[in-house]
């Protein structure tokens, strides 16, 4: 059992059944009344955000998680195949628990959420950046701009399309925010 006073973001708590984790918190002692939390949630199940209000020092439920370093190997009608770095073993997922897997490629290294206690995946969680050749966008004309941040669609080796800047073209590589889904820059 941990309080209030206990959180911190990235932390993972049982709330109202469910597994959430602490994306941003925020301790309020207002001049009348009792101290409380404002939090912002992320539903591990299905990613979406909670925001809820506790009153200061309340008990609530720590959940225990680890992150295990996997290698994703394929991906075929069972689901998406991966394996443990350090022990080899293998585990297949399905792609609800996968997140942007249109953007893993075969040899990617990711991070599995695990429940400590009952050995069960709550997530796949690809690292902050990933490099991607482009293999079709329309070629970008100059003086096509209106603004400085014109885009246009790109699609990577994955399938996956991302809003890439004008100046990139067919067979550039690219860094992509995993995150946000976002171009970063080119790479040389």
């Amino acid at each position: 059992m941990a309080t209030t006073a206990d959180f911190r973001n990235g932390m993972c708590l049982e709330f109202n059944g469910k597994l959430y984790t602490i994306v941003q918190f925020q301790h309020v002692k207002p001049g009348k009344g009792g101290a409380f939390v404002r939090t912002k949630m992320r539903n591990l199940e299905t990613g979406k955000i909670l925001e809820n209000t506790f009153t200061a020092g309340v008990k609530i439920n720590q959940v225990r998680i680890e992150r295990r370093p996997y290698q994703f190997l394929y991906k075929d009608d069972l689901g998406y195949h991966f394996m443990h770095q350090e022990t080899y073993e293998q585990i297949s997922l399905n792609e609800a628990l996968v997140d942007n897997a249109d953007l893993l490629k075969e040899g990617q290294n990711v991070e599995m959420v695990v429940h400590a206690e009952e050995e069960n995946v709550l997530s796949c969680e690809l690292p902050p950046f990933v490099e991607m050749e482009i293999t079709y966008t329309e070629p970008g004309l100059k003086g096509d701009t209106a603004s400085s941040t014109a885009l246009k669609q790109a699609t990577v080796e994955t399938g996956a399309t991302i809003n890439v800047p004008l100046f990139v073209n067919t067979g550039d590589r690219i860094k992509i925010d995993t995150r946000n889904r976002e171009y970063s820059e080119r790479v040389k």
